[in-house]
């Protein structure tokens, strides 16, 4: 490494420990009112805290306003900086971010009544049912997300200083920059984040250690999940490309409960809408939208046969505000109820 990057990290990271605070409050926006959601052009990252209640890394926090709605436990490591972020009453809140970090956000538990998340460079979305989505800001990156939650919601907030992140192998002999995502979902990543917001919780000073290896292995899942092929792949057969295909479907997973334009979809890979539609349905052997609505099904078998949640709040969940329109269309595609399916598994 370095002397500039040491120096950097050094900065960025108290090295070797983790301090544990709570109910730390970031200072807020100006009082007069939130941010404009829709409002990009406003390119100066968030102040720094005061010194005594900043985590150390380098001072730059999610903005919370209005900052009293929420209670915040923070812990600062050599890998990484962390935020648990608990919503303590209703009512609209805003979160704000711009700094020299990469910030990745577990979305724990969450239902909006209204909302909007955007990230610079991506679509912004409506998502409602926000539980257990991961959303990942790259340095510099403008993010913002307001919302009325509908429930009390909790958030986990990662800090990364990008020299950590250069130092490791897979980013060091790659040339591609992290991408931001939005409510995206990865097993082995949400796996990680959970341990270490329990961990933090627990709050015994024993788990040091544990705290920074697990920091390691969530910087190494940031680069893989960032390490999808961006290749030309040859199409086939006047079908997209292989990333073509797989930054599709990726979005569409991603945006399940949404809806998703043909246009945005075609943006996204490089194609007008119209060669888009032939070439995806050439790929995958039905258009866009009726891909959607299979795989919305599809998550709501899966969630139907674990028996956790009502009829309901399934068609909620893939993304349907009217339950009779799930039940419609969830009969369509399997020649079953909702009710008569979760059947099959008592």
């Amino acid at each position: 490494m370095s002397d500039s990057v040491r120096a950097e990290h050094a900065m960025a990271f108290e090295p070797n420990t983790y301090a544990i605070c709570q109910s730390i409050v970031a200072p807020s926006f100006e009082r007069s009112a939130p941010p404009d959601t829709e409002n990009h052009s406003h390119r100066n990252a968030p102040p720094e805290l005061d010194h005594r209640n900043a985590i150390h890394a380098g001072g730059r926090v999610v903005q919370v306003f209005p900052p009293d709605a929420v209670g915040r436990r923070t812990a600062n490591g050599s890998a990484m900086a962390v935020e648990i972020v608990q919503v303590n009453r209703r009512g609209r809140i805003d979160y704000h971010y711009c700094a020299p970090l990469h910030m990745l956000v577990l979305h724990e538990r969450g239902v909006r009544q209204e909302g909007c998340t955007t990230i610079e460079g991506l679509p912004k979305s409506t998502l409602q049912d926000c539980s257990r989505k991961l959303t990942f800001v790259p340095a510099g990156h403008q993010y913002h997300d307001w919302h009325e939650p509908r429930t009390l919601s909790r958030m986990v907030f990662f800090y990364f200083n990008p020299a950590v992140l250069a130092i490791t192998p897979e980013v060091a002999g790659s040339s591609l920059p992290l991408a931001p995502r939005l409510f995206f979902e990865d097993s082995a990543l949400m796996e990680t984040a959970l341990k270490v917001a329990a961990l933090i919780e627990s709050g015994g000073s024993d788990h040091r250690l544990y705290l920074e290896a697990l920091g390691v292995v969530l910087a190494h899942e940031l680069v893989r999940i960032n390490s999808v092929i961006r290749g030309a792949d040859a199409p086939i057969n006047g079908g997209l490309a292989a990333w073509q295909r797989r930054k599709s479907v990726a979005y569409i997973e991603e945006h399940l409960a949404e809806p998703i334009s043909l246009a945005a979809l075609a943006r996204l890979v490089g194609l007008s809408a119209c060669y888009f539609c032939r070439a995806f349905r050439q790929s995958l052997g039905m258009p866009p939208q009726r891909y959607q609505l299979t795989q919305r099904i599809e998550r709501a078998k899966r969630l139907l046969a674990k028996h956790a949640a009502s009829v309901t709040d399934v068609s909620l969940t893939v993304g349907y505000n009217d339950t009779s329109a799930f039940c419609t269309a969830f009969r369509r595609v399997t020649g079953l109820t909702p009710s008569a399916y979760r059947r099959n598994f008592c």
